[in-house]
């Protein structure tokens, strides 16, 4: 127990400093919620969003799979401070989505009354929260937001597909190194999530540490464009003792221009509950 809280007391510090951090909490013309689920029973997930903009905005939100294959989308509209829920269930989401891992986009358009998506234009000034929510288990976990500003190269946010959305501001660019965190001593275990604009599928080589600053390079695969959850426990090469640490990732080997975002979905039974814990970029 002593461990864990050490662990979690270094986390935190590190997430508490640096210019170059993710940015969360902030107003913008839309973002992205980079890892959504729901089981069609005990398991979904929940968004809220604010608007800041000083008018009424239309919110065109579209659903992902992890190839960023465009697979539904919709829009509702909110007026000057309001709050707005959004569940992704078997209700909002449609019939034949349950078990399906993807991700969500909210963009913002002062082009009021969800008419004329063809035309509509990000505008507007958003925020939102999110959280994995499993009702079985009682257990609720912080989803980490994206922040924007989204850069999409199309004015129709009612036909957005893989190549629309550029960038967005709050995640860290291909190029930066990250951080991602494991813990898997004590009967836990980790899921690690990355998220990305651009093609990240491929087998990577990193360097994994333990907490003593042992180092050892392994090779990690994903297999998807945009969106992959892992198992860390997995990876080939792994030292038996290697059982919390941070693996070493140089994005340098993505080639093409993009956004990236990572984090992990810790759930140890010292907690009793699941966390999530920011992956770190420089």
């Amino acid at each position: 127990m002593k461990k864990l809280a050490l662990a979690a007391v270094a986390a935190a510090a590190m997430m508490a400093g640096g210019a170059q951090a993710y940015t969360a909490g902030t107003f913008s013309n839309g973002v992205v919620v980079p890892n959504v689920i729901h089981n069609g029973s005990n398991l979904f997930t929940g968004v809220g969003l604010i608007n800041q903009s000083g008018a009424p905005v239309s919110v065109y939100w579209t659903f992902f799979n992890q190839d960023s294959g465009h697979v539904t989308d919709s829009c509702f509209t909110m007026t000057d401070k309001d709050y707005q829920g959004f569940v992704w269930n078997d209700a909002t989401a449609g019939l034949g989505l349950a078990d399906q891992r993807g991700y969500l986009v909210f963009a913002s358009s002062t082009n009021t009354g969800c008419t004329d998506p063809a035309t509509a234009g990000l505008g507007g000034s958003l925020a939102a929260h999110a959280f994995t929510v499993d009702t079985a288990a009682q257990d609720v976990a912080y989803l980490p937001v994206i922040d924007g500003p989204l850069t999409i190269g199309t004015p129709n946010l009612s036909t957005l597909d893989a190549t629309s959305l550029t960038a967005v501001g709050g995640a860290a660019s291909f190029g930066d190194t990250l951080n991602m965190r494991y813990f898997l001593d004590a009967g836990a275990n980790t899921n690690i999530v990355v998220w990305s604009t651009g093609d990240q599928s491929g087998v990577h080589t990193v360097n994994m540490f333990d907490d003593k600053q042992n180092r050892k390079s392994v090779n990690f695969n994903l297999t998807h464009t945009e969106l992959d959850w892992f198992d860390p426990s997995t990876i080939p090469g792994r030292p038996a003792n290697f059982v919390d640490g941070f693996i070493e990732w140089d994005t340098t080997d993505l080639t093409a221009p993009g956004s990236i975002f990572s984090y992990s979905v810790i759930n140890a039974p010292a907690w009793g509950a699941t966390q999530s814990v920011l992956g770190f970029h420089y």
